[in-house]
């Protein structure tokens, strides 16, 4: 344990008391696991806030899942994160990846033996149905475990998309694909990826050029380069599914005429058998800001010889069918970015109360006033405010969408007609997840560094990683103002509104219902006003699209954050009721804990929700001066 100075040294001279203070510095982080987990509040989100042990589990698919077993399963989780896992966070940054004579990408071995402890863990089949070997989880528990994989180590989060493909062909594929591919897929662990970018198209992803010609049923030749596919290539596995995006010869331009095709690393024979290696090659490896240990691959297929693939289903449908894919991983990155948060917290808070550097503000006049932990300064206060709220916000806006996921498979599943409007709000939830908790998450991610100072822009400590680490999840599968317009356009003004109503509406029935009773009066007031805002601004919003949509893609980034600053204000407010509901009767830590659930709502109706107010009015002033600008002056 590092030495601490005690506040009773007042007769203790300056520079003895500095000399105190600089051996006070923290350094149990060097060289130490970094990952600390949040397993409480993962499990208020679940099992308090949205009762899944009741409204979930033992239902339906679920049927054979209680409440015990997933509590046990995701304690197991935990266990492995903040050792195996965790372990090899640093190892997957600094030592760089490499390949053999024959392209094939080569992991760190930290790293391949971080993904061989998850498998001999059992977990493999984490996220599959029982009809696959797994456990039958809920959406809910199979991200819950997502979040403390990924807040570990996200390089090995990366690597573990091999079983949601195998979800994707069960799902999609005809039975004799099925056949085929999945019984060795999940015996094997095999990995998998999606694939749709081009060096060209970026993510305009209609303009694909990859092409597909017609060799004798559902069998295909794919011919075309992909960029920044994450797993392209390594070397943990026997094999790698590849779901890839191309044009069949004759069909439609843009994202219409696109198919989606199973094409293996590895020839997988009828009888699931490997046969010889499929005609995929890398052809480059990414050299990145951060995630490093992610193998993000340039994939050329058809050059050398012919890569064979299989039309997923036998059907015509690319984009709809990748859009299941895509979903998911726009789930993921929002989970990413909230466990990466949620651990720089923990870590900056374990830092600052051990940190003993200046006197207390009160006190500063007084030369002989003595050193306090840095926890005692109020604007570290005020940071470790912010990234708490946000961990806390991020966390319940994944999950809050995470259980409307659980409620569709309960209700038939995705397309389903009982399912049809939860589905519709998960629709609308996806971009907020996805762009909100990227965007904020990088910023709060750089208030973390700031508590500890000058320690936090170096590599004994982890937050100048997480910061790299964190960057991409506002760029990949889609950047934040794809988002925005996928939230604009797509989820909110192609039904009418009416999905955004309905989320209107629960909020509306907390302010209504005086949730959280007179202890929450003023942050239910400051939710009523931030809910008038967002309509103000959306209202002000259809009226300048008459003039033009550049109105949207100037404004759609503020309505996105501003709409989710909302969201998380009225779950922060609703966590605060279940806390203090259940502060009463419960113990000492949770009565802490609890507190500081009261104190994340309070945070946040007093420092966020103010600024949706004036994103209305931004909004409502705004102009088209941005796109009259000549170019020549910018």
């Amino acid at each position: 344990m590092t030495r601490r100075v005690t506040n009773d040294r007042r007769d203790a001279p300056p520079v003895a008391a500095a000399a105190e203070m600089r051996r006070s510095r923290p350094t149990t982080m060097s060289n130490a696991l970094h990952y600390k987990s949040n397993l409480r509040d993962l499990l208020f989100n679940l099992f308090e806030v949205n009762d899944i042990g009741n409204t979930v589990l033992g239902r339906g698919g679920f049927a054979n899942l209680d409440d015990a077993t997933a509590r046990d399963i995701l304690a197991e989780v935990d266990k492995l994160a903040r050792t195996t896992l965790a372990a090899s966070f640093y190892a997957a940054d600094r030592e760089p990846l490499r390949q053999d004579d024959a392209g094939n990408v080569l992991l760190p071995a930290a790293v391949k033996q971080s993904l061989q402890a998850y498998y001999d863990a059992g977990f493999g089949a984490l996220e599959l149905g029982e009809h696959l070997g797994g456990p039958g989880a809920p959406p809910s528990v199979i991200w819950a475990a997502f979040e403390l994989i990924a807040g570990a180590n996200p390089v090995v989060a990366f690597y573990l998309f091999g079983s949601f493909i195998a979800k994707i062909i069960d799902r999609l594929g005809t039975p004799a694909q099925k056949r085929r591919l999945l019984a060795a897929h999940v015996a094997h662990n095999w990995g998998g990826t999606m694939v749709l970018t081009e060096p060209d198209a970026g993510s305009d992803v209609g303009a694909g050029r990859a092409k597909a010609v017609h060799v004798a049923d559902d069998l295909w030749e794919i011919t075309g380069t992909k960029r920044f596919i994450t797993n392209g290539d390594y070397d943990g596995p026997a094999n790698i599914i590849h779901l890839v995006l191309a044009r069949p010869e004759g069909a439609d331009a843009g994202t219409k005429g696109l198919s989606l095709f199973i094409v293996p690393k590895i020839w997988v024979n009828e009888d699931g058998s490997l046969g010889d290696p499929n005609g995929v090659r890398v052809s480059k490896v990414e050299k990145k800001m951060g995630i490093k240990g992610s193998s993000t691959c340039e994939l050329v297929f058809g050059d050398d010889r012919p890569a064979r693939g299989f039309l997923m289903g036998n059907v015509h449908d690319g984009i709809r069918q990748m859009f299941h894919v895509i979903e998911n991983a726009r789930m993921a990155v929002g989970m990413k970015s909230a466990a990466t948060v949620s651990t720089a917290y923990l870590n900056a808070l374990g830092y600052a109360k051990e940190r003993v550097q200046g006197p207390d503000l009160l006190r500063a006049a007084d030369k002989r006033a003595p050193r306090v932990r840095i926890i005692e300064h109020p604007d570290v206060r005020r940071m470790l405010l912010s990234v708490k709220a946000h961990a806390e916000g991020m966390r319940a806006l994944a999950f809050f969408t995470a259980h409307l996921q659980d409620q569709v498979e309960l209700l038939g599943g995705h397309g389903g007609a009982q399912a049809a409007e939860i589905d519709c709000l998960n629709d609308l939830m996806l971009p907020l997840v996805k762009g909100w908790n990227s965007e904020r998450g990088y910023e709060q991610l750089g208030i973390a560094l700031q508590i500890i100072g000058g320690s936090g822009y170096v590599q004994d400590y982890p937050f100048e990683q997480y910061i790299r680490d964190q960057k991409i999840d506002s760029l990949y599968e889609g950047t934040t103002h794809i988002q925005a317009l996928d939230l604009i356009f797509r989820k909110i003004a192609k039904d009418g509104g009416a999905t955004l109503q309905a989320l209107a509406a629960r909020i509306q029935q907390t302010i209504e219902s005086a949730e959280g009773g007179d202890d929450l009066a003023a942050e239910r007031a400051a939710l009523a006003r931030a809910l008038g805002d967002i309509n103000g601004m959306l209202m002000a919003l259809l009226g300048k699209l008459g003039e033009s949509a550049y109105h949207v893609g100037l404004q759609g980034n503020r309505v996105l954050l501003a709409l989710a600053d909302t969201v998380v204000g009225w779950l922060l407010i609703r966590h605060a009721a279940v806390a203090l509901a259940r502060a009463p009767k419960a113990k000492a830590a949770d009565r802490a804990y609890f507190a500081g659930k009261v104190a994340s709502a309070r945070w946040w109706t007093r420092n966020v929700l103010p600024s949706v107010t004036l994103a209305r009015k931004m909004v409502e002033a705004s102009d088209l001066t941005p796109m009259e600008v000549d170019e020549e002056a910018l």
